[in-house]
């Protein structure tokens, strides 16, 4: 048993603890020796030790020894204490900047003593780390005697192999720096581009601290001055949002990013990053005179929170908005914004204090004091609301935008649907009642009928389109009442409803995808069915409805049957995720019902294959069967019913029909257009976008689907659009409950795409 003593609140601490021990169960083999290293810390350096173990990658915790840890905390601390800013660099700074034994892949070696011994003499005389960075720069290659060459092993050498050898990269060249002002108590890390926006390839270089970031490249040493270099116009014109063409820097902390290695095929996404581009890019932008860029943060008890923010002048004009950084991100990776200097500013967060500031110089940093229980008073201010208006105007509300807790966010989404539930059942049970189903000024009559016991989790719901259609009301009427009885489910409410129009598409007109909808939410709401397991049949016309209408309503069915029918135009793309049967009589010439009906076959058994877990399907050819099956496509019930919706699979292929729709499974389009086409997976915190034609995307997430207190990756082809931490809130709750009624159907957290970043081939 191990017992650390920890810094900060015991929360903390019961973090930290957890940790350690995650940390001592990847050590594998190796778990004695990182004990070892634990327990035998002195006192004043446990914490640090603590920090450096549950920091460190995988591989490390399996394979380096108790000492080589417990020299090299012991040697940073003594840097630390020793170095003349001491007072000026705080334990965060030192833990990310001077604690660690490494600055990304290269060999593990122990060089703090080597290298605190030839530049310790060197700086003596300096006062400042800003004075001290330039002359090591300068003195340190000539005296371990290493040059830049392309001539080297490797690009990712350690001290200890390019002083060896002579030569190094840029690379081996900018870890001997970051190495070498961690020695001597200056905070450094490693930076990098992957590539230059020209394509003319990868650099490498080192940042220091002084109270801010500069940067400096090693073995270039420029005078006296810091953020001069070759490459700072080539840097200037990096872009933040391209995974190859950002700028980023080393950290030890839990970044959700890592450093692009360009050097190493096989890098293994061990070392942490933070995108530093726009430090770059803005460095050459002169600031208009009289402007200071003010770095904002949240904290309480230690902890950082993402929360968005306005600030505002004296006048209460709107200077800035943004949202700051949670403990996800680098603890120097704050939210910035550009303000007059001597402005009297204040910040707002939602449901807490107003903060005053006065912008005094550049680079200051502005800490805001907030609440924990922001979260829960949103959930109050919420059910005051609910209680007067219902979802009127929610949106609009502070606290509908105040980032959730998870707990609170299953608090809102039971709060809203329960009084979305209170506000409308009496209307909906008196719709179903009167037999009459009214969408858009569009009545569509309905039949319906209960089969078998109410299971717990609710009834099923089959609805069963009838036949006919260009043909006289009353031949359309003859095919309803057939329609009536012909299938009967073992359980669940069968559902005829009577087509609005004699066309002869009584089944795919515009009006009725959103008749189908209100008549799901009048079933969930008034009988109790469940919205996971509702499905979708029909015979001749409304075989014809079926082909087209699963695949754009898939996200509201659990499985669909065709039988008899004719798909015209439709395609079958958007079937990925719904079961799909098709009975088809092997003699039904008309329209080659039969021969298309077999080619659908094809069709499916091939997107199938190269679909894995997509697709799946039956097609049931019935021998010497006309357009009458004789009832053998009852089989169609039995196997529907085997079958619950997944709201939430990990691919959605979604392609648009001439009857377009706003959302689709965790999708959604604010502008809607016949043939947009959008396949999109997931896959943990990482979310693709693999092909889109959209005008504009959202994706709606919720907890079972990722982890909303980490960032999400957002991936466009082979672009890396942002990583950052998507909020659960009550607006996305509301919208997305309002939508359809359907609480299964309900997400916490919504991120939109612009139109420059949606589209993609």
């Amino acid at each position: 048993m191990i017992c650390i003593a920890h810094l900060g609140s015991p929360a903390g601490a019961h973090s930290i603890d957890t940790n350690l021990a995650r940390a001592l169960e990847l050590a594998g083999d190796n778990r004695a020796q990182i004990e070892m290293a634990a327990k035998n810390a002195p006192a004043n350096q446990q914490a640090a030790m603590t920090w450096q173990i549950t920091h460190m990658p995988q591989r490390d915790l399996q394979t380096l020894r108790a000492q080589f840890l417990l020299d090299n905390c012991d040697e940073a601390f003594r840097a630390w204490r020793s170095a003349p800013w001491y007072a000026n660099v705080s334990q965060e700074m030192f833990f990310d900047c001077i604690l660690p034994y490494a600055c990304i892949n290269e060999t593990r070696d122990e060089w703090r003593k080597t290298l605190r011994e030839r530049c310790a003499p060197l700086i003596a005389n300096a006062k400042t780390i800003r004075e001290a960075v330039t002359i090591i720069n300068r003195e340190l290659f000539p005296l371990v005697g290493v040059q830049y060459s392309t001539k080297r092993k490797q690009a990712d050498q350690s001290p200890r192999e390019s002083m060896e050898s002579g030569l190094a990269s840029c690379t081996g060249l900018a870890i001997i720096l970051v190495d070498a002002c961690r020695s001597v108590g200056i905070p450094a890390r490693f930076a990098g581009i992957p590539m230059w926006i020209d394509g003319s390839g990868n650099h490498s270089w080192t940042e220091v601290w002084d109270g801010t970031w500069h940067f400096t490249g090693a073995a270039e040493a420029t005078g006296d001055d810091l953020d001069k270099a070759w490459f700072t116009d080539r840097a200037a014109m990096a872009k933040r949002d391209n995974a190859m063409n950002a700028i980023y820097a080393v950290t030890w902390t839990n970044s959700p990013l890592t450093f692009p290695a360009a050097w190493r095929d096989d890098d293994d996404g061990i070392v942490r990053a933070i995108n530093v581009t726009d430090r770059y890019t803005q460095a050459n932008t002169p600031m208009p005179a009289g402007q200071a860029r003010v770095r904002i943060r949240t904290i309480e008890d230690g902890e950082r929170f993402s929360l968005p923010i306005t600030i505002a002048n004296a006048n209460g004009e709107k200077l800035f908005s943004g949202t700051t950084n949670d403990e996800g991100f680098d603890a120097n990776d704050h939210l910035t914004a550009q303000l007059p200097l001597g402005a009297k500013c204040t910040i707002t967060t939602p449901n807490s204090t107003a903060l005053t500031f006065t912008v005094e110089r550049d680079e200051q940093l502005v800490t805001i004091p907030i609440d924990k229980s922001v979260s829960r008073k949103a959930i109050d201010d919420l059910r005051t609301y609910l209680g007067k208006f219902g979802l009127t105007d929610i949106n609009k509300q502070p606290f509908a935008s105040t980032p959730l807790s998870k707990s609170d966010a299953s608090i809102a989404s039971d709060m809203v649907w329960k009084d979305q539930l209170t506000r409308i059942r009496a209307e909906r049970k008196k719709e179903l009642e009167s037999g009459v189903i009214e969408a858009n000024g569009v009545k569509m009559p309905i039949w319906y009928k209960a089969y078998g016991e109410k299971p717990k989790g609710g009834r099923s719901l089959f609805i069963s389109m009838h036949g006919g259609g260009g043909a006289p009301k009353q031949v359309n009427d003859g095919q309803w009442e057939n329609q009536k009885k012909l299938y009967q489910p073992k359980e669940g409410i069968y559902v005829a409803p009577r087509a609005p129009t004699d066309t002869w598409n009584l089944w795919h007109e515009a009006h009725i995808d959103p008749l189908f909808t209100k008549l799901i939410e009048d079933m969930v709401i008034v009988e109790g069915v469940n919205p996971d397991r509702v499905y979708i049949m029909g015979y001749s016309a409304g075989g014809d409805g079926v082909y087209q209408l699963a695949p754009r309503m898939a996200d509201q069915l659990a499985a669909a049957s065709m039988m008899a029918g004719h798909p015209n135009e439709t395609k079958p793309d958007g079937l990925r995720n719904l079961p799909f049967a098709l009975h088809v009589g092997e003699n039904d010439t008309p329209f080659d019902r039969n021969k298309i009906g077999a080619k659908w076959k094809v069709m499916l058994d091939e997107l199938a294959a190269n679909d894995p877990g997509g697709y799946p399907h039956i097609v049931e050819i019935h021998a010497g069967k006309g357009h009458w099956m004789d009832r053998e496509d009852a089989t169609a019930l039995p196997w529907m019913a085997s079958f619950t919706r997944n709201m939430r699979p990990a691919k959605v292929v979604w392609l648009q029909d001439d009857v377009t729709h706003n959302r689709f499974y965790w999708l959604a389009t604010e502008n809607p257009k016949a043939g947009a086409r959008v396949i999109a997976t997931r896959d943990g915190q990482t979310i693709r976008i693999e092909e889109s034609n959209v005008d504009s995307l959202s994706i709606r997430l919720d907890d079972t689907m990722c982890d909303l207190d980490q960032p999400i990756t957002l991936i466009r082809g082979d672009e890396v659009i942002f990583t950052k931490i998507i909020p659960r809130t009550i607006a996305t709750i509301a919208k997305t409950i309002g939508e359809r009624k359907d609480r299964t159907a309900a997400f916490t957290a919504e991120v939109f795409l612009p139109t420059s970043t949606a589209s993609t081939k």
